[in-house]
């Protein structure tokens, strides 16, 4: 069952990191500027992110496999929608759908993770789950590339479209709840009880901290490698489009394997934070030394780099399952991801305004772009460290 439900978190990956291959063939047809590029990055994210409350309340109320058929459906729609597309409108509405379709894509995948696996199993199968959803990154690399070259970034979506039919027929053949015990005397809770569950996890003092971290890790791997790799390589060293996919493939396989890695040497409770802390400040130096250095070996293996350290994220996911009781675990890796794709949003629409600004007074936009995803790590890392921690 859990290989079939990241079946659809590996389409939520290849929408979601599209934008990298598709940018110049989006700019060329419809004129689009830095800034409105990042907009449409960030609309999967932002729809995505904006869902994950209402995805953790049909999770609690009506099951995994039942959110998720219901919702995937929407993927599919926007993705045919984005291939139809007669102008910049459509497809940034294309791009809604596809976010609030994919909402519970992996978020099904961490609660049932959760609720069927020994707490201290958490982090590598977690990771392992990560890794191979991740394989829906190897196809907005070269093969999206090579796709979007010989025919349009149109064909792109329609071919997410239909394997995203497939995925969902292979989650409804294969996925079922498990049967509640007899002896079950527990009441469905209402919709305002629920509602009510998700506004008691803003009022834990610990709460402020894991998301404002939450907001800045993963947007910063997916502003590089969903939105800037490839911009970045084409114009600051001429690199084609089929060359510029083949280190997103190589991105995306590093970051495939590094939250299994990490996973298994999970630190535990007492050390992991110090471990986020760490971690998230390399990643922020690694971003720094991209935007000032202007090598192209460090663009490349920099970005690689960031692939390798992005793994270290699951143990977030490790943090999160160990600050809130088990009863209320679905609800809080629903609130955590909506604070990681709003938080993708977010950065890439700032992004997306710090190049246009440096365009416009004639500087590097990809300066601009990697000080800004280092600046927000930075900001990010120092509210995790200075804001009241769980108490394990």
């Amino acid at each position: 069952m859990l290989l079939a439900l990241i079946s659809g978190f590996a389409l939520s990956q290849a929408f979601r990191t599209i934008t990298a291959i598709m940018a110049t063939g989006l700019q060329a047809e419809f004129g689009l500027s830095a800034q409105a590029l990042g907009l449409f990055a960030g609309a999967f994210a932002f729809a995505f992110g904006a869902m994950q409350l209402f995805m953790g309340i049909g999770i609690d109320l009506y099951g995994v496999r039942r959110t998720l058929l219901v919702a995937f459906p929407l993927a599919i729609a926007g993705a045919l929608v984005s291939a139809l597309a007669p102008g910049y409108g459509m497809v940034l509405l294309g791009q809604v759908l596809i976010g609030v379709g994919c909402a519970p894509a992996f978020l099904v995948c961490t609660v049932f993770i959760a609720r069927y696996f020994a707490p201290s199993r958490f982090a590598m199968v977690s990771g392992v789950a990560m890794g191979v959803g991740g394989l829906g990154m190897l196809f907005t690399g070269t093969p999206l590339a090579w796709l979007v070259q010989l025919s349009s970034w149109r064909m792109g979506f329609g071919v997410l479209a239909g394997l995203s039919v497939l995925a969902w027929l292979l989650i409804f053949w294969k996925v079922h709840e498990p049967a509640q015990p007899a002896h079950s005397t527990h009441p469905r809770e209402s919709m305002g009880a629920a509602i009510r569950g998700f506004g008691a996890l803003f009022l834990l003092p610990h709460t402020a901290g894991i998301m404002l971290l939450a907001l800045t890790t993963y947007a910063s791997f997916l502003a590089l490698r969903g939105l800037w790799l490839g911009p970045l390589l084409i114009e600051r060293h001429g690199y084609s489009l089929v060359a510029s996919g083949n280190v997103a493939v190589i991105v995306s396989l590093v970051s495939l394997f590094s939250p299994a890695l990490f996973g298994r040497f999970d630190p535990g409770p007492g050390r992991r934070r110090r471990w986020i802390t760490g971690f998230t400040v390399l990643l922020a130096a690694l971003f720094a030394a991209i935007g000032f250095l202007h090598r192209e070996w460090l663009d490349v293996g920099g970005a690689i780099a960031v692939g390798l350290l992005s793994g270290y994220m699951v143990l977030q996911y490790s943090d999160v399952r160990s600050a809130y009781a088990p009863a209320v675990t679905g609800r809080a890796m629903a609130v955590f991801t909506m604070a990681l794709f709003l938080g993708v949003a977010l950065m890439q629409w700032v992004t997306g305004v710090a190049a246009s600004m440096a365009a416009g007074q004639g500087a590097d936009p990809y300066v601009a772009v990697m000080l800004t995803i280092a600046a927000m790590l930075a900001a990010g890392t120092l509210a995790f460290r200075c804001l009241p921690a769980p108490a394990h």
